[in-house]
């Protein structure tokens, strides 16, 4: 078993790595003078059970190039399997036809992996479980519960908590999460007018003197988080707190987060923090390596991936 890292998140492919007592392959993954990318794996890899890190987040084009050049390189140099790890798939919210003529390019990223010579994905938390479909080869889509539900226990032990859903389609990871800390489970009902903005409608469930805990699976603007949280507390909450795994965080988005009811918000290292998350008060970031560390290894190992979580 051997690791290869691109440059979207050098620090948890190191993590990684470290969990597994191994060092990240020599590789170089540079930039020509028109911004062409090029990748020279440095050492013999033939035969080999490879696995790429590289999550696809911003600037996203560059970084799926960097994954597509770095799997073709392997792929010519004969390893033996390539799994492309992408702590953070994008293109994800592209999953459907939003309107007409309109692409669905989570599905056209999946191709343009497959093709350029991954044999199998390791992915976190995809924006709708059913894109795992998307791809021909075999997928596993972990998930950062295990390590959210930790924290949540550590911080609020024998503390009032609900655990709340942003919308409708995040209720199945809300109530998985609140089943485990056995904690009653709250939905805020929203209307998007157009994308990066939102609009509470209603709050379905007692929230009124507990402690609230927004999940989600993305947050980018943070619109929508952040009108939920002066939702939650207009109705009586006694704080509100987030959990996210993929801190995308666009824009204003850490400056609309300080100034905000939330009280911390919680996200993975899936994602490279920028300097204006590292400078926040307001924002914390947990690593998921040891949970794709094991990953790797049972895949490594033909083991079950799923085991991880029940």
């Amino acid at each position: 078993m051997k690791i290869l890292a691109c440059n979207s998140n050098i620090n948890l492919a190191e993590s990684i790595a470290k969990t597994l007592n191994t060092q990240l392959v020599k590789a170089e993954v540079k930039r020509f003078s028109d911004m062409e990318v090029f990748v020279e794996v440095q050492e013999n890899v033939r035969g080999e059970d490879m696995f790429i890190i590289q999550s696809t987040s911003y600037p996203a084009n560059d970084n799926l190039m960097e994954l597509l050049v770095s799997l073709d390189a392997l792929r010519r140099a004969s390893a033996k399997r390539i799994t492309a790890v992408i702590p953070y798939y994008g293109y994800a919210r592209q999953d459907r036809k939003s309107g007409p003529r309109t692409p669905i390019s989570a599905k056209l990223v999946a191709n343009l992996i497959t093709k350029a010579g991954a044999d199998r994905i390791l992915t976190m938390d995809l924006h709708a479980g059913q894109i795992q479909g998307f791809f021909d080869i075999p997928t596993d889509n972990l998930f950062a519960a295990p390590v959210f539900i930790k924290n949540i226990e550590e911080r609020y032990k024998d503390k009032p908590v609900v655990v709340v859903s942003p919308d409708v389609g995040g209720v199945v990871r809300a109530r998985a999460i609140a089943r485990r800390i056995n904690a009653n489970l709250a939905i805020i009902d929203k209307r998007r007018e157009k994308a990066g903005s939102s609009e509470v409608m209603n709050i379905i469930g007692d929230v009124s003197n507990h402690h609230c805990i927004l999940v989600d699976d993305i947050i980018d603007s943070g619109g929508t988080l952040c009108n939920a949280a002066k939702a939650l507390m207009g109705v009586g909450a006694i704080s509100v707190d987030a959990y996210v795994t993929h801190g995308v965080l666009s824009g204003s988005a850490v400056s609309k987060i300080s100034n905000s009811p939330l009280s911390t918000l919680v996200t993975t290292d899936s994602i490279t923090a920028t300097e204006a998350v590292k400078m926040s008060d307001s924002i914390k970031q947990i690593s998921i390596a040891p949970i794709i560390g094991e990953a790797i290894r049972r895949v490594h190992m033909e083991q079950s991936v799923s085991s991880l979580f029940e």
